[in-house]
């Protein structure tokens, strides 16, 4: 039996494996998911690009350097329209290095305050990139289109969710379900599609 093909997230991070394996479901038959062995020994890789896609790709090169195999790197944040793009590339630590979500909606609530409808619309973006012996295979990018609420609602999810209204289902993203934020998201969407891209790629 032939070996499946090796797909590495840049990560070590064992939640955001099961993340994007639950993601994938019954799409993972022919690609075998796991971290990238090494990868927390890697220099840390200085997200300064202006768009998701190029922090992606930057950071998909930069982890394939140590492994032959395809490494796929993510990049997501929030992106407000009214706030000129904010908090864009810069969601994580909107509110400053090492920043916690609730600081990042502290902040984005402030911004935001006294502003109606839809000055109030807002998307989730993900970006992502798979590299193979520093050269670029795939790069893509999904969103999901949403309203910021003037306060939390939720205990799942995390960063932004609890202030991300998704009218269609009529629950912020921390009132979802795994399966069902998973179907949903930005994440969900730009995975399934470059698992599809990748097929026979790899």
């Amino acid at each position: 039996m032939a070996l499946r093909p090796k797909l590495y997230l840049a990560s070590s991070n064992h939640g955001k494996l099961k993340e994007f394996a639950a993601i994938a479901g019954n799409s993972l038959t022919d690609i075998d998911l796991g971290l990238l062995p090494g990868y927390a020994d890697l220099p840390a890789f200085p997200e300064q690009a202006p768009t998701f896609a190029e922090n992606a790709v930057g950071k998909a090169l930069h982890a394939s350097a140590v492994s032959v195999e395809a490494v796929c790197a993510d990049d997501s944040g929030l992106v407000v329209p009214a706030l000129g793009g904010e908090p864009g590339v810069r969601s994580a630590r909107y509110a400053g290095s090492g920043a916690a979500g609730a600081d990042n909606i502290v902040k984005l609530l402030a911004a935001l305050q006294n502003r109606k409808g839809a000055e109030r619309e807002a998307r989730f973006v993900c970006a992502l990139a798979v590299a193979r012996n520093r050269r670029i295979l795939a790069v893509i990018t999904n969103l999901v289109q949403g309203q910021l609420l003037e306060s939390p609602r939720g205990s799942g999810g995390f960063g932004y969710d609890p202030v991300f209204y998704f009218p269609p289902v009529h629950k912020t993203f921390a009132e979802l379900s795994g399966d069902e934020k998973n179907l949903y998201s930005h994440r969900g969407k730009a995975f399934r599609r470059l698992l599809e891209v990748l097929s026979g790629m790899l």
